[in-house]
């Protein structure tokens, strides 16, 4: 569904994507993960035919986003970071405009607009005012736009950002549920919250691709110890002594509940491989109640800050634009007539600095 290779995007001399090569396969839910300013929104802007590539090889389900673009803005559904609402159009009627500006005749979009609301959950506010939305709910309208014209491919930059945990549920349960019927790609700064969704990840870094694959096996290269943490009921002293004793255990700490209830604990273990059987066997079998299991949230973060690291660091000295060589022609002329409208206009880069 996507093919991406050798991809550059500068902004007069600041390389702001590059050298960037991926592919993703029809039907999959890939999430593409970084610190702000790592290039993700340039990436998926791209994508969407909003920015014209400096150089390389970008295509949608076969077509070319440079010479084609047209057809594959008809393949894609667009979800930019602030959603393109309307706040003095109701839902339904956004909806419909959104649907016509697609090509959709007027028959296709009263089929289709109620099809997409019961699907987004958003009948119940159908008519109501956009700007009397929560935020929540403004995203969910933005993810409706978004799908009204059956794209093949979603493509959404960071859809749960700002979300209350209530909704980064519900929108997670959205994007499951659309599985299937649109290959999806989102970009996202939170691991947790994206790793639950996504089949696959693709860690951006300095506009590059540092790492790709599931959460466990990004874990698996990266991390020389694994996290646990017990939430647990008991004598907690003897429980982390019992935990430290264990073999392959580096390190274990008491810590106060996140969970209320008395005498609760979590018990936090470190370890140089997987010991939640034995250590789970030898807290019951020394009377320590047992509530719950996890890995450990600082693992989730260890993992994402060793491949995400710091997008600041080779900014200032990015290199000078690439020399595309044999791939000069059209995509470069474009490219060089969009750095000149990205000199001239206020379009602001990732980080919000002009370009």
């Amino acid at each position: 569904m996507i093919e991406i290779e050798d991809l550059y995007k500068y902004y007069g001399e600041r390389r702001a994507v590059g050298p960037l090569s991926f592919s993703i396969e029809a039907g999959e839910i890939v999430g593409l993960l970084g610190l702000n300013g790592a290039g993700k929104t340039t990436t998926l802007r791209i994508l969407a035919c909003d920015l014209l590539p400096s150089s390389g090889t970008v295509k949608v389900d076969g077509l070319d986003v440079v010479e084609q673009p047209h057809d594959v803005r008809g393949r894609i559904g667009y979800l930019p970071d602030t959603p393109p609402l309307y706040g003095d159009m109701t839902v339904r009627a956004y909806l419909h405009f959104a649907a016509r500006l697609r090509g959709m005749s007027v028959n296709d979009a009263n089929k289709r607009v109620p099809e997409v609301l019961e699907i987004t959950s958003l009948d119940d506010v159908r008519d109501q005012l956009i700007s009397s939305l929560s935020h929540g709910y403004k995203q969910r309208v933005g993810i409706a736009q978004a799908i009204v014209h059956k794209p093949r491919l979603l493509v959404l930059d960071e859809p749960i950002s700002g979300l209350d945990p209530k909704q980064i549920v519900e929108i997670r349960e959205l994007l499951r549920s659309l599985k299937g019927d649109h290959t999806i790609l989102l970009s996202s700064h939170i691991l947790s919250e994206i790793s639950e969704t996504c089949d696959r990840l693709l860690v951006i870094r300095d506009g590059q691709i540092a790492a790709a694959g599931t959460e466990a096996e990004l874990s698996a290269k990266l991390l020389r110890q694994k996290g646990v943490d017990v939430t647990a009921r008991g004598d907690e002293s003897k429980a982390a002594e019992i935990a430290r004793s264990l073999a392959g255990v580096v390190n274990a700490d008491v810590d106060a509940s996140s969970e209320a209830g008395e005498g609760l604990f979590t018990l936090r273990v470190e370890a140089e491989g997987d010991v939640r059987e034995a250590l789970c066997k030898a807290l019951v079998q020394a009377g320590i109640g047992l509530l719950e299991v996890r890995r450990s949230e600082r693992e989730l973060e260890s993992v994402f800050l060793e491949l995400a690291g710091s997008s600041q660091e080779t900014t200032a000295s990015a290199p000078a634009r690439k020399k595309t060589g044999k791939k000069t022609g059209k995509k470069d002329r474009a490219a060089a007539a969009e750095d000149k409208a990205d000199a001239k206009s206020t379009a602001k880069t990732e980080d919000g600095s002009e370009p």
